[in-house]
């Protein structure tokens, strides 16, 4: 099977610089919707016709199994379908998608392959308002005769509640002859694809149709207030099969998932959240409203509170994180580890059930089992050029505001006073203080407000 992705158009109503193709549902350009889609379908050749925006379209979409056919005038999708002729296999069935048509389903598509086996094939769909659309036109057995835009309709045609919505497929042996005998005699002064419909029937070859699950499948974008109808609907849709297959979400309609998400047995999820890239939740963990996790791996039995920004982390086993807890790239928790309120975590390895449970920034550090870390401590990682490890070993406490200047090591069982500044390694078991020695100045008055 041949694929022909329909790319080119300029997208005027969006009023943006970028093409339209490449506008994010989901956090993925709408064209990578419908090429994933297409390759689900594994299709022989697989071209995508461009050209608004043509450099930036081959940059983002660019992969091994793409073909580019370009579109340098748009003169309708006849015209753009003929641009990539050349590179079909003509023994095949084409099918032609379109670049900003995301949500079209692999197995609405196969229902449409399987119809259009011994002939030609259109997925249509019934509106209750078709304005803007295409009709399907039978004769009174019901057959399909032709399609006609909604420019060229005439009222009774208008009334038709039945659309093409572009997608088809077709015998890629008679679509050169096909191509060639359009024309642009009609409102819009473009070559339609749709036409081949007439000149199928013409030929008394079958044309059949099929219909998608839902009229959301062929939703086009052509506007901002459309990505963003799109957006929810796909949202809704990724809801939806998360509750299906067992997670409980506080409300469906307020998660935004922008990647893969996977997921344990009776995970739960509030309100708010946003996962992009490739998240992992194993079974039982809960995650706050408002949290935000990208390329995260979450143990089993792992609690994390409200307002969470997580990336690129592994965290252990029955951890409590949170509220207001940050994890950067190259972090790893390991099991029962406390991680509070805004404590800032960066590149670093914390042993099981170590606490960092308030103000903390620790950063380039290793850290042991059963560690606490007190509030307001940071490790100075960093001397303004280079970074710098600090080692804490297991059982260590380390007091309320202190700094620890790497490199350092602080050896096992040890405690920094509050207040510390350490600059060299503190031994194990011993208590190591760093501060003046405590003073009372007698006779010392706190100063006044001055009267007007």
């Amino acid at each position: 099977m041949n694929i022909v992705i329909l790319a080119a158009g300029q997208g005027k109503r969006m009023y943006s610089n970028l093409p339209k193709v490449l506008h994010p549902i989901a956090g993925k350009p709408l064209a990578q919707h419908v090429i994933d889609t297409a390759r689900g379908l594994a299709p022989e050749k697989l071209v995508v016709v461009y050209g608004h925006g043509g450099d930036a379209v081959r940059a983002s979409l660019a992969a091994p199994d793409i073909a580019w056919a370009e579109q340098a005038q748009q003169l309708g999708t006849g015209h753009a379908v003929a641009q990539a002729l050349a590179q079909l296999g003509p023994a095949a069935q084409t099918l032609v998608l379109y670049g900003d048509v995301p949500l079209t389903t692999t197995a609405t598509l196969k229902r449409l392959l399987q119809a259009g086996k011994d002939g030609l094939a259109i997925l249509t769909v019934d509106l209750a308002d078709p304005t803007g659309y295409g009709r399907i036109v039978r004769d009174a057995t019901g057959q399909v005769r032709r399609i006609v835009e909604q420019k060229d309709a005439t009222e009774s045609e208008k009334a038709i509640g039945e659309i093409n919505t572009g997608i088809m497929v077709m015998p890629t042996a008679r679509l050169a002859d096909w191509l060639g005998a359009l024309k642009s005699d009609n409102a819009q002064g473009e070559y339609y694809l749709t036409d081949i419909v007439a000149l199928a029937v013409a030929e008394g070859l079958p044309v059949h149709t099929a219909q998608p699950e839902g009229a959301w499948e062929v939703l086009g974008v052509n506007s901002k207030v459309q990505l963003a109808e799109l957006e929810r609907q796909h949202q809704r849709n990724l809801a939806d099969q998360l509750l299906v297959a067992g997670v409980r979400l506080a409300d469906p309609a307020r998660i935004d998932i922008r990647g893969e998400l996977k997921h344990g047995r009776d995970v739960a999820i509030d309100v708010g959240c946003v996962f992009e890239g490739r998240v992992e939740l194993a079974d039982a963990v809960e995650i706050g409203p408002y949290c935000v996790l990208k390329n995260v791996k979450v143990g089993a039995g792992t609690r994390i509170a409200a307002f969470c920004h997580f990336e690129d982390a592994v965290i252990g086993p029955d951890g409590v994180l949170g509220p207001y807890a940050r994890l950067r790239p190259g972090t790893e928790l390991g099991p029962e580890v406390h991680v509070g309120n805004f404590v800032e975590i960066k590149k670093s390895v914390i042993g099981a059930q170590s606490k960092a449970n308030h103000l903390a920034y620790i950063g380039d550090a290793e850290i042991g089992q059963r560690v606490n870390v007190g509030a307001g401590t940071i490790t100075c990682n960093y001397d303004g050029a280079n970074k710098f490890k600090t080692v804490i070993e297991d059982d260590v406490f380390i007091g309320s505001d202190s700094q620890l200047v790497a490199p350092v090591r602080v050896g096992r069982g040890a405690t920094l006073g509050a207040g510390t500044t350490l600059t060299r390694d503190a031994p194990a078991g011993a208590l190591t203080v760093s501060r003046p020695r405590q003073t009372t100045v007698n006779g010392w008055q706190r100063p006044q407000k001055l009267k007007k």
